[in-house]
Formats: structure tokens, C-alpha cells, sequence
């Protein structure tokens, strides 16, 4: 239920009509609280305020039907552009992204604020009559006129808001922050947030049950139960919390085939569960709804997935149709920033258990070497071919070192520069191949002293330059 609540609140956090609906509920709210504070105090109060006057029938059915009119002429102007901002966005740098900018709240708002005027006025149109129209009575809301008033300038300042906001949100720099920024906030909540209680690296291989270890025998190996798969897509996010709970409560051991993410198929094996007698069809049913599967990947628990949006713009920008170094370079400085602020976490173990100590969730191993791999390994081969983008490349490798004590991942940071450079010599030639080898060559000499922080601090000339 948890998994279900997060999904359903990301899409609607996604979705282009539900704070619209909100804004256009409360502008009706507000409409009928107004008319009934006019009918409560009348229009006499406006004697005594000199620059104030009430009105007559026909000049608020005009003031209010001109106010309404122009609103909803400019909310499907505001529409047409918020398309086509988002269909030049996603093809420029990838349908992937045409979440992120659904999800911005400022286009939202601005759609919502026009729609929300509109109906205001239409429900105080509605309330106004005349002498003739009423046995004699005439009735004018103007304090609702006032609040009108004021609603219509507040549209002109969201409109000048909206035209400002949309060609900065597509400016590709503006496009790149917000992936990096919920990237880089995303690794600071998952590490350390975890599925249970994580176990200290190598301390809990003898406590995996024997169905479930590499060495198991074809008996052990069949003394497990299958929980499948109900729907084919992309798995969104995993209710940690369901899964510990229920392993708990029926004293298992969960093993969880697939992470968020990954793509999965009716019928296939979600989570693997011993012993197999202690997991009912109940708590196979509670299990496989901790898992959200969907159409498509998002950003809720899969790390991945903002990796390889800023990947994509990368390697499209260093397309040869397209050939622009600089917006990858503008990438790998954010997955720079990102993978230097997880090189100096101490990432789990996919060995989970509980309050008590006990193992109950063996999850997928999240290690340091595979987020380089998803980001500077997958960038080698289109950085390796531009000299501005090589070297921008090798920059980011030192930057991530900064963060760095480990000495294994020092030694694999060192690794992608050598890769780097085997490529460079398969792509490039003479001058900008020279150029490449050295600043490698500078990075792995620095790496290899027991002091290569100060160094790299110290060769701040190379190391903040791109050419």
C-alpha cells in the first residue's frame, strides 16, 4: 500500500492537471465565500473609501465577462507554448526527459492561475442581477468585483513569470542542473537509507541460507519459493518496509531478483523466498505488491535513471549531427559532483536484517564501481573522440579523486583514464591526442603519491582546465 501511495504521489507531481484542479476548486471556494460576504455586508461600507465606488450591473457583467474572457484565451495560449517548449525539449535531448519538464511546478501553477480566474468570474457573473430582473432588487458582489480585480493583476505578473520561465527551463544548462541537483540529493538520502538494517561488508556470508549461495547443491538449491510477476514494465520502487516486515513475520529470508529499474516480464521471478513452507499465498500476495511496476522508468528509487539522463544528453551532444562539447562537458561536471559525493560514502551491503539482528533481505549489491561504470564507463567511448570532452573527462576523474580514500576505487578511477586513452588513440591523432596523454598521464602520476590530494589540488591549472 506504502509502494502504491508513492507512485500514485509521483504522478500526480508529474501530471500537467492536478494542481490545475486544485487552483480551479479553490477559485470556486473562494467565489462562494465572497458572494456570501457581499450579501452579508453589502456595498454601503464603500461610501466611506474615497477611491472605492460600487458598481452597476451592466459595468460588472462587462468588468467580470472582460476578465474571464482573456483568461482563458491566455491559459490555452500558455497551453500551445508549454507543448511546444516540452516537444523541443524531449527531442532535443531525449523523450526521457519530457517527465521532468510535465513536472515543473512553475508551468503548473501558471496554466492553473488562468483556468482559476476564469471560473472565478464565471461563478460571480453568474450571482449578479439587475432591478428589472428581480422584482426591483438589483444585487452586485463587490467585494467579489475587488477580488477579481485583484486576481486579473495577479495574472499579468504570472504571465510576465511564465515568459521568463519557459525559455530559461529549456535552456539545456537549466536542464542538466535539475537532473543533477535531485541526483546528487537522491545519493544523499539513499546512502545511508536502506531496505533494513545493512551488515558490515564480509560479515554476513556464512548467515545466507544454503539455497541461495553460489556453492549450493541441486536439493538446496530447489528449497525456495518463486514469487512472480503479475505485470510487464519497468519496477519503480520497492517497499522496503513490507518486504522486512513480512520476512519477519514469517520468518523468511527474501532474495530480491530485480532492483529499481530493471525491467520485468509477467511470470518472472520478482523474489526468491526460504523456506518455502513458510511463505503462504498471503504473504507471496503482500511481497509482490511491495514492488510498483510501470510503463516507464523514474527517478523514485533508481539512481540509474538520473545517471543515464545526463549520459544521453552527453552522448547526443557529441553526436556528430549534432556536436557539442560543451553540453557534455556540462554534464560530466554534475556526474563528477555526484559520483565524488558517493566516493566518500561507504555504500551497504546487499545483506539486510532486521531490529533483531536477523537476516531477511539479500538485495541487489550497489557498489562504486558499477555507478562509474553506468556514467564515465558509458561516456568513454563518446568523450574519447573530442578533445574538449577528453579532457573535461579526466578533469572530473580528479575531482571525483578528491573525494576518494579508498585505495581500490582510486586505482579504478585511474583505470577509466587508461581506457580513455586507448580510445583517444584509436579516434584522434597529433596535437589533441598529445593532449590527452599528458593530462592522463598528470592524473595517474598524481594518483599514484601518497599525498595525490595535495597534488591535485596543486594542479589546479590543469585540472580546472578543458583545453
Amino acid at each position: 500500500m506504502k509502494s502504491w501511495f508513492l507512485r500514485v504521489g509521483d504522478k500526480l507531481s508529474a501530471s500537467y492537471w492536478f494542481v490545475p484542479t486544485i487552483m480551479a476548486f479553490a477559485a470556486v471556494v473562494l467565489a462562494m465565500a465572497m458572494i456570501a460576504l457581499d450579501g452579508y455586508a453589502g456595498s454601503a461600507w464603500m461610501q466611506h473609501v474615497s477611491w472605492l465606488y460600487a458598481a452597476h450591473p451592466n459595468g460588472a457583467r462587462q468588468m467580470l465577462s472582460s476578465i474571464g474572457g482573456s483568461m482563458i484565451t491566455v491559459a490555452g495560449t500558455v497551453f500551445s507554448v508549454t507543448i511546444a517548449a516540452v516537444v523541443y525539449a524531449s527531442g532535443q535531448y531525449g523523450p526521457r526527459l519530457l517527465t521532468n519538464f510535465m513536472r515543473d511546478r512553475g508551468n503548473q501553477v501558471t496554466l492553473g492561475t488562468f483556468i482559476a480566474t476564469f471560473l472565478y468570474c464565471l461563478v460571480v457573473l453568474r450571482t449578479i442581477r439587475s432591478a428589472n430582473e428581480s422584482g426591483g432588487y438589483s444585487f452586485v458582489p463587490n467585494i467579489a468585483l475587488l477580488v477579481a480585480v485583484a486576481l486579473a493583476i495577479c495574472s499579468i505578473a504570472v504571465l510576465i513569470f511564465f515568459i521568463h520561465h519557459v525559455p530559461s527551463k529549456i535552456h539545456i544548462n537549466s536542464v542538466i542542473e535539475d537532473i543533477g541537483e535531485r541526483l546528487i540529493l537522491e545519493i544523499g538520502h539513499r546512502f545511508p537509507r536502506f531496505i533494513g538494517t545493512p551488515l558490515a561488508h564480509g560479515a554476513g556470508a556464512a548467515r545466507i541460507p544454503a539455497t541461495f549461495r553460489k556453492d549450493a547443491s541441486s536439493e538446496d538449491a530447489n528449497r525456495r519459493m518463486l514469487i512472480a510477476a503479475k505485470r510487464t514494465g519497468y519496477i519503480e520502487l520497492i517497499d522496503g518496509d513490507t518486504l522486512i516486515d513480512q520476512a519477519r513475520k514469517h520468518d523468511l529470508v527474501l532474495r530480491l531478483q530485480y532492483q529499481p529499474g530493471d525491467f520485468t516480464h509477467v511470470g518472472r521471478t520478482l523474489v526468491e523466498a526460504w523456506p518455502p513452507e513458510r511463505c503462504d499465498d498471503e504473504a507471496a500476495h503482500v511481497i509482490r505488491d511491495a514492488f510498483s511496476v510501470s510503463s516507464r522508468r523514474s527517478a523514485l528509487q533508481d539512481l540509474r535513471f538520473m545517471i543515464d539522463e545526463l549520459v544521453e544528453i552527453a552522448a547526443r551532444a557529441l553526436s556528430p549531427g549534432v556536436n557539442d562539447p560543451f553540453t557534455a562537458v556540462t554534464c560530466m561536471d554534475w556526474l563528477g559532483a555526484a559520483l565524488s559525493d558517493m566516493a566518500g560514502r561507504e555504500l551497504p551491503s546487499h545483506l539486510r536484517v532486521d531490529d533483531d539482528g536477523m537476516l531477511r533481505v539479500i538485495a541487489h549489491p550497489e557498489t562504486f564501481d558499477g555507478f562509474m561504470d553506468r556514467s564515465f564507463g558509458a561516456l568513454a567511448q563518446y568523450s574519447a573522440a573530442d578533445m574538449v570532452a577528453a579532457l573535461r573527462f579526466i578533469r572530473a576523474l580528479g575531482e571525483v579523486s578528491l573525494d576518494c580514500d579508498d585505495p581500490d576505487r582510486l586505482a579504478l578511477i585511474a583505470g577509466y583514464a587508461d581506457k580513455l586513452e586507448i580510445l583517444a588513440e584509436n579516434a584522434l591523432g597529433g596535437f589533441n591526442l598529445e593532449r590527452i596523454k599528458q593530462r592522463a598521464e598528470e592524473l595517474r602520476h598524481a594518483l599514484r603519491e601518497p599525498d595525490y590530494k595535495r597534488r591535485l589540488r596543486d594542479s589546479a591549472a590543469w585540472l580546472g582546465g578543458t583545453a
